[in-house]
């Protein structure tokens, strides 16, 4: 039976045998019996490698440990409130760092940078009842790499099109585009993709999107 640890754009926890090509984390999630019982521990969302410098692979969701958690992409770790790690994503995280700021303005310098991130990114990804937060806007407004919801489930809008999410990557939608929809990845996150920031997605978009070797799958 799969374990519960792979992460929807909903920001969903759930359980399939599918692979992803991320790994992330939002501390300890589960029981002593692998029962995932809270939706997050702390505002700390990040987006790992899977496979970092030779540190040696561990048994998933040990007792006391942080849950480790998978994403088909970066596209959906970030759909799902998920920034780049700035330890084993250094080069990334700057450049996420350097989006946010031409869109967003400077970071505060009053506390470390990753901080002030998580502080505005969890004001952003989650509402008062601790649900999703969404917001409506023009299709043709948002850049590479939102994901929106659909009336099926939730969708990619890449390069002009929009492709069907699933567990296993991604299907082009054929129907015509709509000309607003509700938006599933947070605010501040949308801006920094529309200042540059092109997160790497799963290779069922085709070679353009798929990420490097160094991206290990698990």
């Amino acid at each position: 039976m799969p374990l519960q640890n792979r992460v929807t754009p909903f920001s969903e926890i759930r359980a399939n045998p599918a692979r992803g090509l991320f790994m992330g984390n939002r501390g300890i999630l589960h029981d002593a019996s692998g029962q995932i019982r809270r939706h997050h521990a702390h505002r700390t969302w990040i987006c790992c490698l899977t496979a970092f410098r030779d540190r040696p692979a561990r048994a998933l969701m040990a007792p006391n440990r942080y849950t480790e958690l998978f994403f088909l992409d970066e596209a959906t770790a970030l759909a799902a409130g998920h920034r780049p790690c700035a330890e084993c994503r250094r080069a990334d995280y700057l450049a996420f760092c350097a989006a946010w700021q031409k869109a967003l303005g400077p970071l505060p310098e009053n506390r470390p940078r990753a901080q002030a991130l998580d502080a505005v990114l969890h004001d952003a990804r989650l509402g008062p009842d601790g649900r999703k937060r969404c917001f409506e806007a023009r299709l043709a407004d948002l850049p590479a790499g939102t994901m929106i919801a659909t009336p099926e489930g939730c969708a990619l809008f890449w390069d002009g099109a929009l492709w069907d999410w699933g567990f296993d990557g991604y299907s082009l939608r054929q129907t015509a585009l709509p000309q607003r929809a509700m938006v599933l990845t947070p605010e501040p996150i949308v801006a920094v993709l529309g200042a540059g920031y092109r997160p790497l997605c799963h290779g069922s978009l085709g070679n353009e999107a798929s990420p490097s070797p160094d991206h290990s799958t698990h």
